[in-house]
């Protein structure tokens, strides 16, 4: 079997193996591998010089398309940094155990009072203890 047909099957297992995983590093790998498959094929490039071709086609990838790659496809969550704990917030719904809504610098928000036998009227001014997803879970103002 020739050198050039070793690194095209090589490749070609990489690239198939990457489906499975989906970290983007066989597939880097799996273009260096063809690259080798190209320059022994094409132009008959010694195995050290197959192996140099390797190595440096499959670094360059790793390091300049990978990133890219997974920034495109997995972009990261957005994090405003104003997270409504600790905020006081007026209560705008009636709040209790099973929901409400109240106003925190002007956006209104889903809320639901920590303790169950507590009530928030219209008009009151809370205290957002945590969040349950994008509840806010409050109690009286601290």
């Amino acid at each position: 079997m020739s050198e050039a047909l070793i690194w095209l099957v090589v490749g070609i297992a990489l690239l198939g193996i990457e489906v499975f995983t989906g970290t983007f590093v066989l597939v880097m790998l799996g273009g260096g591998a063809l690259a080798s498959a190209a320059a022994a094929g094409f132009l008959g490039t010694p195995t050290v010089a197959n192996a140099a071709i390797f190595a440096v086609v499959s670094v360059l990838l790793l390091a300049g398309v990978r990133p890219a790659l997974r920034r495109r496809l997995h972009p990261p969550a957005l994090n405003t940094g104003h997270s409504p704990v600790g905020a006081t917030a007026l209560v705008v719904a009636r709040v209790d155990r099973d929901g409400g809504q109240i106003k925190i610098d002007g956006e209104l928000w889903s809320a639901r009072a920590l303790e169950h036998e507590r009530v928030f009227e219209p008009g009151e001014r809370v205290t957002v203890l945590q969040l349950s997803g994008v509840t806010a879970v409050v109690s009286h103002e601290m």
